[in-house]
């Protein structure tokens, strides 16, 4: 079956690194836009960052822009999200998805299950 499962979550201070991961499996990543959520409590969720299959252009929030980088590797089926820099604003379940469609005109057709991030001293 389709599926996308994010790891590498976790409990982190403000000012620290964390590096998200989005493997896939069921089909192959490379024709896909793949897409970075996050949903606080009480929050709608936000679109994060965003990179393109074949081109590799990618998009990222205003809140994350400089502070994040998403990234893919084909050959393990997996797309990244670098975060440094956290902020307790970036506590959140972030999720990946996955689009046919590129990402200026996503159709995200797969959601994995979320991975926690919580920023907190």
């Amino acid at each position: 079956q389709l599926q996308l499962v994010e790891s590498g979550g976790g409990l982190v201070q403000p000012g620290g690194s964390l590096r998200l991961s989005c493997a896939a499996s069921g089909f192959t990543l490379d024709n896909y836009a793949i897409g970075w959520f996050r949903q606080a409590p009480g929050k709608e969720s936000e679109g994060v960052s965003c990179i393109s299959s074949s081109d590799s252009n990618t998009y990222y929030a205003d809140s994350v822009k400089g502070r994040f980088t998403i990234s893919r590797d084909n050959a393990k089926n997996t797309v990244y999200l670098q975060m440094n820099s956290l902020k307790p604003e970036d506590t959140a379940v972030y999720y990946c998805a996955a689009s046919m469609t590129p990402c200026y005109r996503p159709r995200y057709a797969y959601w994995g299950q979320g991975t926690q991030v919580t920023v907190s001293s």
